[in-house]
Order: C-alpha cells, then structure tokens, then sequence
C-alpha cells in the first residue's frame, strides 16, 4: 500500500510539487548549520535593519568579476526622519563559497567551520537583510525553521498512540466503558483549545529555555488533539470488531489486548495517514500562532512565528518587506502538507480509486 501511494503521490502534479518543496524545505533545515552564513548566536547591532546585500558579478568596468558585495553605512535622514543605509563603494567583500567562516557543531555534535557561503572577515553578507539587532534574517530563518516544521512531527508522536489505543479500546468494549470514555473525550473536545494554549503557555514560568517551552508546548498541543482522533478510531473500530479475522482471533484465545492492537487498529492505517498528513499543518500553525503572540518560543532563539511578530509593524511591513519572509514559508509549508493529504485521501478512499 505504501508503494503505491507514493507512486500516486508522484502521478500528481501538485502532489509532486508539494514533495520537491517540502524536500527542499527539510533538507535546508537539516544543513542548516553548513548552509546558513551566521551562527543562531551571530549579531552585529551596528546592521540593524540593514537591506538585503546586493551581489555584484559585473564590476565598475563593466567586466566579468567573482561575486562581490558592499557593506552598508548606516544614516539618518533629518529631512525624513528616518535612517538609511548606503553602500560603502570604498571597499569590496568577495563572496566564498565552501569557506571557513564562524565555527559551530553540526547536528551540534561534530565541530566545523564550513559555510556553503560566507564572506572576508570585515565583510557582511545578509542575503535577506537583518532584523532589529543586526541578526541575519536568512539564517534564523533556517534555524527556526527546524522547531516550526518538526513541533508538528513530535505531537502527532505523542497523540497518535493515546489517540488509537483510547478509542479502540473504547470501540472494542463498548457498553459502559465506551460511553464513559467517550463522554470524556467530548470534554476534552469541547475545550477552546487555542484560547487553552495562550492560557497555558502565558503562565509557564519566565525562566524557563526555550527546549524545556518547546517540549511543554508538544505536550500541550497532544493533549488537547487526542480526542477528536479517538472519536474516529472508536467509530471505525465499532465497524469492525465483528468482522470474522477478530472472530478467529477470539477462538484460538488472543488476549483482548492483542485483538485490539494486533488485528482491529491496524484496520484504521488508512485513515491514520491522512489524519498526520492533514494534522501537521494546524501543529505548525500553533505554534507560529503562540511564537508571535509572545507566548511560545522566546528570543533570542529563533522560530517562523517569532520571527513574523517583528513584522507585525506598518513601518516595518512597507519599509522592510524582507522581514516578512518567514509568514511566507508558513504559507508555504502549510498549503504543501494541505496538497499531499488531501491527494493521499483521494488515493486511499476506495471511492475515488474506483471512479
């Protein structure tokens, strides 16, 4: 089955466009030490708010050059009241590729200091621009991109499992035990769960990291999602524990435990897929939500939603559009995952095989 959803996923055009971005995506996220310019540590608060380089490949006489940058002379305009930045033509920055730049730990394990690019140690290189401390957008765009795009991944790993065990066991059971759990699980379902978020998130202690808040808020999102998951699986797994295999498995003596997990949820892999494919993009808008309420990831460390809340600014949206580069990626990365589950709901719904 596996198999022939990716080939179906690939049959489709916008599936397949969906995969190759989403490729990319993950794949620059995974490197992004290598491929990001600075560090997540790196500041220069003499840029703030300086514009994205321009790279050069054709020099003042018009000839054929090495890629080339300037840096950028901050000023303030008293006629307009606002600062400017000029390039200093004085001095050019070759850029380098596959050069020794600022040293870090790949996967945070393995020392390095290999950048995919770089630039002179006097030189600056934001290839789109700087946000209000002099912080390289491109790269807190790639080191915050690891916790919005993998929080998603993390709670559907705690809330799946709750999720499929509470309702087939509710399912298997039923009676009693099924009206009990499932008048649980409404309660559950019936909580406001963004408004429990801001609640939740807004009295966790200041002092906590930003790893120990990323962890919590996982947790959070699951329990609050497992409900509504569990109300599904009950209702598939009512469908089929009639059915003669789980007859079968009753007469030669398999525990209810073993029915339950053995033969009657893996029943429910179909609609498992397509509910993590379509789950994921709510998990990261989430917490791009919280991270820009001020709630979720706290800086200095780096995510698309706190990130985005810099551009929350009307000055800042019409003089520094660069700024708004991470809502982009959320748009991005929300509408790819939205493509490919519904396309994996088309293929595995027997309906629209058939037709």
């Amino acid at each position: 089955m596996f198999k022939e959803v990716i080939q179906k996923l690939w049959q489709d055009k916008f599936a397949r466009i969906s995969l190759i971005v989403l490729g990319i995506i993950y794949l620059c996220l995974f490197f992004a030490d290598f491929i990001a310019p600075y560090t997540k540590d790196f500041s220069d608060r003499t840029m703030a708010y300086v514009p994205p380089s321009k790279i050069y490949v054709i020099d003042e006489n018009f000839h054929l050059s090495k890629p080339y940058t300037y840096n950028y002379i901050r000023e303030f305009d008293s006629e307009n009241l606002r600062i400017t930045y000029t390039e200093d033509k004085g001095q050019k920055h070759y850029i380098k590729f596959f050069s020794k730049g600022e040293p870090y730990k790949f996967l945070g394990i393995i020392p390095m200091k290999r950048h995919l690019i770089t630039t002179d140690k006097d030189g600056r290189l934001f290839l789109l621009g700087a946000d209000i401390n002099g912080r390289d957008v491109f790269s807190r765009i790639l080191f915050g991109g690891r916790i919005s795009m993998t929080i998603g991944f993390l709670a559907l790993f705690v809330l799946f499992p709750i999720g499929l065990l509470y309702g087939g066991i509710s399912g298997y059971f039923g009676g009693i035990t099924d009206t009990i759990m499932m008048r649980f699980a409404e309660a559950v379902m019936s909580i406001p769960s963004f408004y429990l978020l801001i609640i939740l998130a807004s009295i966790l202690p200041s002092g906590m990291t930003s790893a120990q808040r990323f962890m919590l808020i996982v947790i959070i999102l699951a329990l609050i999602g497992w409900a509504g998951f569990a109300r599904v699986v009950r209702g598939m797994v009512l469908s089929v524990k009639n059915q003669e295999f789980v007859q079968a498995a009753k007469s030669i003596g398999a525990s209810r435990l073993r029915i339950i997990v053995k033969h009657i949820l893996p029943q429910t892999t179909s609609f498992v897929i397509v509910a993590m494919t379509l789950s994921v993009p709510s998990y990261i808008l989430s917490e791009s939500g919280l991270s820009f309420l001020g709630l979720g990831i706290q800086q200095p460390d780096a995510s698309w939603g706190n990130m985005l809340k810099e551009a929350q600014e009307y000055t800042n949206i019409i003089y520094r559009p660069w700024l708004l580069t991470p809502g982009f990626l959320i748009f991005i990365a929300v509408l790819a995952f939205n493509v490919i589950g519904d396309t994996i709901r088309d293929v595995l719904d027997p309906k629209s095989r058939n037709t």
